[in-house]
């Protein structure tokens, strides 16, 4: 019983490393190497952490086929399969094509506490998600900004 207790506790301590180790491995391209990187839209999204106006986006009505990757890194974020209309005016899925790729941390900015959608590998800014997606798809809705996406159509 007392080794099965270490033995969790040594994965707790590993899973927060490797948090904390993602985070610092972000902060290793500056602000500089971001701005050659992303157009001004996407560093004030991605970076700033800033969010599109609704309705005035690249993606919130796009119905074509294809995959949403990141638009600093080029991974594979979301399909149009998983796309839906939410009526918020910007684009929404019920999930990840790969949970593995977005990490989600407490956002506590504009005197409230949400769930915010951040690239793993990068630490950047793609949107949050909320639990007010389709009951009978998961119930989950991520909620994510176009300038942090880019589409390939199918």
């Amino acid at each position: 019983m007392k080794k099965t207790i270490l033995f969790l506790i040594a994965v707790f301590a590993i899973s927060a490393f490797s948090v904390q180790q993602s985070a610092a491995q972000a902060k290793k391209k500056s602000d500089a190497e971001w701005k050659r990187i992303l157009t001004p839209d996407q560093f004030e999204i991605m970076v700033e952490r800033g969010t599109e106006p609704p309705y005035k986006n690249a993606y919130w009505n796009n119905h074509e086929k294809g995959i949403y990757v990141s638009a600093a890194t080029g991974d594979v974020l979301f399909t149009s399969d998983d796309k839906y209309d939410s009526h918020t005016g910007w684009p929404s899925f019920v999930k990840p094509v790969d949970p593995s790729k977005i990490a989600i941390v407490q956002d506590n900015s504009l005197g409230m506490t949400r769930d915010e959608v951040i690239e793993k590998s990068t630490g950047l800014h793609l949107g949050h998600v909320f639990d007010d997606g389709p009951a009978d798809r998961g119930g989950k809705r991520y909620c994510m900004n176009s300038g942090a996406l880019k589409f390939i159509k199918k």
